[in-house]
């Protein structure tokens, strides 16, 4: 596998790719804030970071929207705005077990005439999702300005190519929301 520099020359050039990991969640569901609870030796945060950093772009957290009260498109129009990369890869916090191999395959799939690659599985879209900055940003924002804050319907609007894990990954895409899943995660991760 390329290190981080070749893969952006290799595959996105002369684009740049930044990881954004957004945390500025409200958390209702588990009752606390996700990025702080501890799954084995590290925090959900930590083990998505330790992934993101795998692939040698920069990294960085976004807790704080510049839109408050949109879920997700908050987080993604505050990163796209304030990025100066070409490419923002977009990771949850609250989903620890995203592989490399996965956000690598996702990279890959992006090619020059697309705006965004999605991850799918089951009839829903969602994170990871990798947005060109420029492409994306006008939409993004035209969303949130009509109350669509709906991922699946970016995904169509911006004709995004979609990427199903293969049956070996689909763990890949496990959210942990609530005391329930995060129990399940603790006694999946002691097999």
């Amino acid at each position: 596998m390329p290190d981080g520099a070749d893969l952006k020359m290799e595959l996105c050039a002369p684009d740049l790719i930044e990881a954004c990991i957004l945390a500025g969640g409200l958390s209702s569901r588990m009752g606390r804030d996700k990025s702080h609870l501890r799954l084995g030796q590290r925090t959900l945060m930590g083990h998505i970071e330790k992934t993101a950093q795998l692939l040698g772009f920069k990294v960085r957290s976004i807790r704080r929207d510049s839109v408050e009260r949109c879920g997700p498109m908050g987080g993604i129009a505050t990163a796209l705005e304030s990025s100066r990369a070409d490419c923002v890869l977009f990771l949850a916090c609250d989903m620890p077990f995203v592989s490399e191999e996965f956000l690598r395959k996702m990279i890959k799939t992006l090619r020059r005439q697309d705006r965004a690659v999605f991850a799918a599985q089951n009839s829903r879209v969602g994170f990871p999702l990798l947005l060109r900055r420029d492409a994306c940003l006008p939409i993004v924002l035209e969303q949130i300005e009509r109350k669509d804050l709906s991922l699946r319907k970016l995904a169509k609007v911006l004709r995004a190519r979609m990427l199903k894990p293969s049956r070996g990954q689909r763990e890949n895409l496990a959210n942990i929301n609530t005391p329930e899943d995060l129990a399940a995660a603790r006694k999946h991760r002691l097999k």
